[in-house]
Formats: structure tokens, C-alpha cells, sequence
């Protein structure tokens, strides 16, 4: 493919995210319309278009890249996504749709009191912004190497672009716009990835079920690790998927404002339960995409340069082996995942600001538009952050990104699952001032025990499970700052 037909293709898609953004705020949008879509979005549309959401770019390029080092072990952590997104539906969802909330962590100071609601929404707001950053860094990286380095232009120009066309198309709409534009990127991203399936599997003369057969050949296909000290024990995985999905969906902002935007608690559960249940053969669908890639990649003699990771293996293999039809199919599925990385978290990350760090929606007397006004700021600053993450990320990236998502995940929400946890099964009081303490201590504490593991278990290393570990001593944290009856 050459630089100016990828560049068609990348004005072409982002017109039609503004399409869409334009028919999605016809009518007069406000505050209500950009914070929780007038909580008009039908389920099945939320739930079809969380699938892009969820699977980002990271899914997009990562997922299939780990195939040939962890083969299809993956598959595990995502059963554990059923549990808790069951959790999810039965416990998480009835409490905000009951307390009628906008931001989730205004529970937390019902439950505890300021500060611990200040510390939810913070390491939110920490998490959200590394991990979408990171995201989008995965995309963003590629279009650099095989398109905007070619023309001299830097990572900081390619990163500014994406975050200004983002910032246009969501500024008025919001969570409204997200809800329809999130449904173009799932099916854009879906679609490259069937469709290089089929093209590989033409080139290469076998048919889908001779690719799956060789993929087993070849030991891609192994689900479970019986190896207790392995990070990808089986056991480990799984719960490990349940503890991400509950934190990462159920105490995240991001996607719980797309699901407080449906009409209805029913319509919610719907959405969640039904999201859930499709996100296993489209994982499946990448993993097998990534037994395909390394099958074409060892009889073609593909080989990733220095200084490239696994996660540039598809891009390699789409833009540079498989002809335009290819890359086209795979250009189109990376700008979607390049979009659904941060459209959503931008919008998010606004509300949590506004909501519970600035209380907009608190102040006596603070009009719509000094309401708007104060939204859009507070929308370009987070664009700036990201786009500062980004640029500092490509200078010291240097694994699969996937893996580094999750193990931030893995200190970052610890905090926010002990809290939750502690609020909705005990009736604990705590004291409340202190509980900022126990949220910096739990991840250090958790760290260091992840650092030593080796050494103190034996050989045993810790995985993504650390987030539950995280989460245990934040629970311990603020038993200890429980208060006596009667104070």
C-alpha cells in the first residue's frame, strides 16, 4: 500500500465518524445529552459497540502477536470475564442505577466519605488515562512506522492529529456520540480480522479448518498451564479475568457511562450479560487470527526486525505480504481501534472531572452554558495529558503491550476493588481521612511483593493476579481503619 492511498482511507473513516457524530446531536445537545446520553441508548446498540471499546487496539494487534509464546492460554483469562461480568450484572449495575448516579464513584462518599470518594475517582482517572494512552500508542506507533515516518513527519504531529479529530467529533455529543460511533468501530474492527483470515487462508492454499489443524500442529491451540509457578496458570488466569473484567468494566467510568445511558436497569443487564457471552468466539476469533499469522509468517519467512515487538507482527504481515486488499481491510480495523481507544475514555475522564473533582453538577447557580464551558476545557486538557503519555511511552516501549496494560491494571484498580468490595459486604465505617494512605500503600505493599515473589514463594510468580492481591490489602488497610461501635 502506498502512504497517499493510506491516507484516503484514513479521511474517509474519520468523515464518517463525524457523520455520525452530526446526526447524533441534530437536536440541541447539552450537559445531560454529553454526561449520560439522556439515558435513551438502546442495550443491544451498547452492547454491539462495547466489543470495539473493550477490545481496542490492544486485542486488535496484541492478542494475536502473544500467540506464539503463549499460544492460546489467553482464551482462560477471558472465561473468567464471564464471572465477572455476572458480578457485574446482579450486584454492580442495581446499586448505581438505584442511587441514580452519573459518576460511580459518588458511591463511595455515600458509603465512606470524602476522601475516599476523591481516592476512587483519582485512581480512576490515573488508570484510565495510562491505559488508554497506552492503547492508542499501539495504533498510533504503526501508522508512524509505515506511513508518517515515510514522510518525515514525527510521533507528536501523528498523535496531535489523532487527538484534535477526536476532540471535534465528541466535544458536543458526548456519551451520545460514543454510544453510535463505537458501533462502526466494532464492526470495522471484526471485519479486518475475518477478513484476513480469508486472505491468508487463500494465499497459503488451506482451508480454515487445515489452518485450525496446522495451528494445533504446531501447539498454538494449548488452552490450559498446569504450571502453579507459571504467570498463566490456569487458575490463576481465570480469576485473574474475573477480578480485570469487574474493575476494568464494573468500576470503570468509561464503560459503565455507556450502560447508565440505556434506558432502564433491565436494558443494562441486557447489554452487560449479552457483551459478555460474545466476547469469547471473538477472542477466540484473534487468537486463532494469530496461529494463522505465525503459520504465514514461518512459511513465508517473515522475520520482525530489531528493536519490533509481536505486536507489529500483523501490521507487517497486512500492509507489506498480503496486497492492497489486505492492507485496506487492516488499515480500516487499526484507525477504528486508534479511535475507540480514547473517544470514550476523553468523554469519561470529562465527566469524573467535572463531576467529582470540580462538583459542576454541586455548585447553586452554575448555568448550563458556564457548565459547558468549563466542559470543554477540562476536555482538551485530558486530550493533552494522553497525547504527552503517548509520545513519552514510544521512547521506552519495548514488550507486548498487552502485558503492560494489565499489570498497571493490576496496581491501579487494586485500591478501587477493595473499596467497592468493603462497601457493598460489610458495614464497616472507616475513617475515612486515612483511607488515601491505605490506597498508595496497597500497591507499593503489592509491588514489592510481586518483586520478591520468587525468592519468598519458592519460585512462584505472580501474573495478573496481583490485582487481587492488591485488592486484599486494601480490604486489610481499611479493616484496620475500621471504627469501634458507638464512634
Amino acid at each position: 500500500m502506498t502512504p497517499a492511498l493510506i491516507l484516503l482511507t484514513f479521511i474517509i473513516y474519520t468523515s464518517l465518524l463525524f457523520f455520525i457524530s452530526r446526526l447524533t446531536v441534530r437536536k440541541k445537545a447539552n450537559n445531560e445529552t454529553y454526561f449520560l446520553g439522556n439515558r435513551n441508548s438502546p442495550w443491544y446498540v451498547v452492547a454491539y459497540g462495547m466489543i470495539g471499546a473493550s477490545l481496542s487496539g490492544v486485542t486488535f494487534m496484541s492478542v494475536p502477536g502473544l500467540v506464539h509464546l503463549e499460544q492460546f492460554s489467553y482464551m482462560v483469562l477471558v472465561l473468567g470475564y464471564l464471572a465477572g461480568y455476572a458480578v457485574i450484572a446482579g450486584v454492580l449495575l442495581p446499586l448505581y442505577y438505584k442511587l441514580n448516579l452519573t459518576s460511580i464513584y459518588t458511591y463511595l462518599e455515600q458509603r465512606f466519605g470524602f476522601s475516599s470518594y476523591k481516592t476512587g475517582a483519582f485512581y480512576f482517572v490515573v488508570s484510565r488515562l495510562i491505559g488508554s494512552s497506552f492503547r492508542m500508542f499501539l495504533v498510533v506507533i504503526v501508522l508512524q512506522r509505515f506511513v508518517f515516518d515515510g514522510w518525515g513527519i514525527p510521533l507528536a504531529a501523528t498523535v496531535s492529529l489523532f487527538m484534535i479529530l477526536i476532540l471535534l467529533y465528541t466535544f458536543r455529543g458526548g456519551i451520545k456520540t460514543i454510544v453510535w460511533t463505537d458501533t462502526l468501530q466494532t464492526t470495522f474492527m471484526i471485519g479486518a480480522v475475518i477478513i484476513s483470515i480469508i486472505l491468508i487462508s487463500k494465499h497459503l492454499d488451506m482451508g480454515i479448518g487445515d489452518l485450525f489443524t496446522e495451528a494445533g500442529n504446531r501447539g498454538y491451540t494449548k488452552l490450559f498451564v498446569f504450571d502453579i509457578n507459571d504467570p498463566r496458570f490456569f487458575l490463576k488466569q481465570f480469576f485473574a479475568g474475573m477480578f480485570i473484567t469487574i474493575v476494568m468494566t464494573g468500576l470503570d467510568q468509561d464503560m459503565m457511562q455507556k450502560n447508565l445511558s440505556c434506558r432502564n436497569l433491565r436494558d443494562a443487564q441486557k447489554n452487560v450479560l449479552t457483551f459478555g457471552a460474545i466476547l469469547i468466539p471473538i477472542n477466540l476469533m484473534f487468537l486463532f487470527l494469530g496461529s494463522v499469522l505465525w503459520i504465514f509468517a514461518s512459511q513465508e519467512g517473515i522475520l520482525l526486525g530489531p528493536g519490533q515487538t509481536s505486536d507489529e507482527l500483523f501490521p507487517t504481515i497486512a500492509l507489506q505480504h498480503l496486497g492492497v486488499a489486505a492492507g485496506l481491510t487492516f488499515f480500516f480495523g487499526l484507525v477504528s481501534a486508534a479511535y475507540s481507544s480514547a473517544d470514550g475514555t476523553l468523554t469519561a475522564l470529562t465527566t469524573v472531572f467535572c463531576i467529582d473533582f470540580m462538583g459542576l453538577r454541586r455548585q447553586k447557580g452554575m448555568t448550563e452554558k458556564r457548565i459547558t464551558s468549563i466542559r470543554y476545557r477540562v476536555h482538551v486538557m485530558f486530550a493533552f495529558l494522553m497525547m504527552i503519555i503517548i509520545i513519552a511511552y514510544g521512547a521506552i516501549n519495548n514488550q507486548a503491550l498487552i502485558s503492560t496494560l494489565f499489570t498497571i491494571a493490576g496496581y491501579t484498580y487494586g485500591p478501587l476493588l477493595g473499596l467497592y468490595f468493603v462497601g457493598l459486604y460489610t458495614k464497616w465505617k472507616v475513617k475515612d481521612r486515612y483511607v488515601p494512605i491505605v490506597a498508595v500503600l496497597s500497591p507499593l505493599m503489592s509491588f514489592l511483593l510481586s518483586a520478591n515473589s520468587q525468592w519468598l514463594f519458592n519460585g512462584y510468580r505472580f501474573g495478573f493476579e496481583i490485582l487481587i492481591v492488591n485488592g486484599l490489602f486494601t480490604i486489610i488497610g481499611l479493616y484496620i481503619l475500621r471504627k469501634k461501635p458507638g464512634m
